[in-house]
């Protein structure tokens, strides 16, 4: 899937610009350019309350399953081409093995609505250029390149009208490792890729992305990727594309288009992503097309909290199955969809339409809400049961209405206390991995933010997560290697953290920060006030500890700010602060 990362992100910060324009450009090709907030909200509103889909990764890549000359190949099996650097003619000769004959896309969907998933996106074509439909551009594809023949994308679209699951489709719209002209990140490294980018996209790209989104009735979801080598003037040619099916979802990896959703690959974010629909999408083992020897499957109770701290950061879970070449999902990804799907009978009424927790940290799990006229269920997902029978659910202020049980409709004592609301539960937990207390409380969420506390040490660190963003410009950021405050380019902006002590006492102070210039700073503490400059660490991944100095600082709520000097400020990111009890 993954292309290089600068590329994904300077298409990334080149969308942003270009949006802002375009936004109010009555000629721009982008269906969706003027829409109102009312219509996207209206278009989104399927997507939003599904949370949960099926990712197929499935093509020629299947043949050779991680394995290249008798040598397994490191990477993702679908990469397989490029990481051992296949030369085409060589690649071809897999297509004439894959014969999925036992393909049966109608179990492949109930399975999916078994799990609770609500839609599927399959790779209609990848970056190695094969094409699972009739495509009438090219003969790399599933029909006129393989014994099987048929066309592997019209009996699915058929499996998901029958059974009620929207439909979706992956297109690699740049790189293409096969067809002449095509993109390929690393550069080709086979003459017969050699070719114009342009012709291919008019030629190939193009034409492809109009078959499928003509073929299939009703496409949900296009789901471009990597923009490796995608110009304003070749995305603008796919953009128009879009209004082939009214009202399609397409996500942020076409290029020079935000598109409608974010991709976390992988990963999830730790605060979500403000103002902006999103959707991890994540692999079971450790690759998106199958490898036959890979086994490092993360297990069933993993994946059913991934998907509820998904859902309560306000996103959507996209799973991926890699399908072998005989058309067959493995047995252990199967495993965990049924055990996933067993936890979502019972609890699905706390993942489906739901919206994101208020709270910015839970002990004990992670929350949903529902509003229900001018009051709000709380959907209390448990991982850490309480023995002792009392549930606190800290700094919630509204008064309680009631609780219950999701798993057995159970009533429960709740009752208002100056630390939150306390609900009396049960002292076994309904499921061992998450159980789901159903809280109503009246009027919508209102919650006092939870102090950070000293450790048993006496320390207090302060996580780039847990800061107060002071400004617009300024960015939680995590995924990828980061997990930092980031984009501070703004030197009028600041980031503060509010913690408690019980012992007060003087504290040494040290900053992590990564930059790539000398930037200075001063951080604060009542009256007094630290000086600080940036170490410059060649990049802005590779932090550096920073000792700071010292501050006294007495019991109870205590703040602590950063803040840039103007006079040639320079940005940084900042990844912790430590306050630790100065030796005697």
């Amino acid at each position: 899937m993954k292309t290089l990362l600068t590329n994904v992100l300077a298409a990334g910060l080149l969308a942003l610009v270009s949006t802002s324009t375009l936004a109010a450009d009555k000629t721009s090709p982008d269906p969706y350019a003027n829409e109102t907030t009312e219509q996207r909200d209206a278009r989104m509103k399927w997507w939003r309350e599904a949370r949960f889909g099926m990712f197929i990764h499935w093509g020629v890549y299947s043949v050779p399953a991680g394995t290249y000359n008798g040598k397994r190949i490191d990477g993702i099996g679908e990469w397989i081409m490029n990481r051992a650097k296949i030369p085409v003619s060589e690649y071809r000769a897999y297509a004439p093995l894959f014969n999925p004959a036992k393909y049966d896309p109608d179990a492949w969907v109930q399975l999916a609505k078994e799990a609770g998933m609500k839609y599927i996106i399959i790779t209609s074509k990848h970056h190695d250029g094969f094409a699972l439909f009739d495509s009438k551009v090219t003969r790399w594809d599933m029909v006129d390149a393989t014994p099987y023949g048929k066309d592997l994308l019209k009996p699915l679209a058929a499996a998901c009208r029958k059974h009620g699951l929207r439909l979706g489709f992956y297109y690699s719209q740049a790189q293409d490792w096969t067809h002449p002209g095509g993109a390929a990140a690393g550069g080709h490294w086979d003459p017969a890729q050699e070719g114009s980018m342009d012709d291919y996209l008019r030629d190939i790209a193009i034409p492809q992305v109009k078959e499928i989104l003509s073929n299939y009735g009703k496409i949900s979801v296009l789901w471009w990727d990597t923009p490796t080598s995608m110009t304003q003037e070749r995305a603008d040619q796919l953009i128009p594309l879009l209004k082939l099916q009214p009202g399609i979802i397409h996500n942020n990896r076409l290029g020079f288009y935000r598109g409608d959703t974010e991709t976390p690959e992988q990963f999830i974010p730790a605060t979500g992503y403000k103002d902006r629909d999103w959707e991890t999408c994540m692999t079971m083992n450790d690759t998106w097309g199958f490898k036959s020897y890979d086994q490092d499957w993360k297990d069933s109770a993993d994946l059913i909290r991934k998907l509820v701290d998904i859902a309560s950061k306000g996103g959507n879970f996209l799973l991926n199955v890699g399908p072998t070449s005989e058309g067959e999902i493995p047995q252990p990804s199967i495993d965990r969809l049924r055990e996933v799907g067993s936890w979502m009978k019972v609890n699905s009424k706390a993942i489906y339409a739901t919206g994101p927790s208020p709270f910015k940290r839970l002990p004990w799990g992670r929350a949903t809400t529902r509003a229900v006229g001018r009051n709000t269920t709380l959907f209390l997902h448990v991982f850490d049961w309480p023995e002792n029978g009392q549930l606190l659910v800290p700094g919630l202020k509204n008064k309680a209405q009631s609780g219950r049980v999701l798993a057995s409709g159970a009533k429960l004592q709740v009752k208002n206390t100056a630390e939150g609301v306390l609900v009396t539960v049960p002292t076994t937990a309904p499921d061992r991995v998450s159980s789901t207390v159903i809280l109503d409380i009246k009027g919508t969420p209102e919650v006092e933010p939870m102090l950070i506390a000293q450790e048993a040490d006496g320390s207090v660190r302060l996580p780039a997560m847990e800061a107060i963003l002071h400004g617009s410009e300024l960015q939680y950021e995590s995924g990828h290697g980061k997990d930092n405050v980031g984009y501070w380019t703004d030197s009028s902006e600041w980031v503060e953290w509010k913690f408690k002590l019980k012992t007060p006492g003087v504290f040494e102070v040290t900053a992590e920060i990564a930059a790539q210039g000398s930037g200075r700073f001063t951080l604060a503490a009542g009256q007094q006030a630290l000086s600080g400059t940036a170490p410059n660490t060649g990049d802005y991944t590779r932090f550096q500890k920073v000792q700071l100095g010292t501050l006294d600082l007495p019991a109870g709520e205590n703040s602590v700010t950063v803040k840039p000097v103007p006079a040639g400020w320079q940005p940084l990111n900042l990844k912790s602060l430590t306050l630790r009890p100065k030796a005697p």
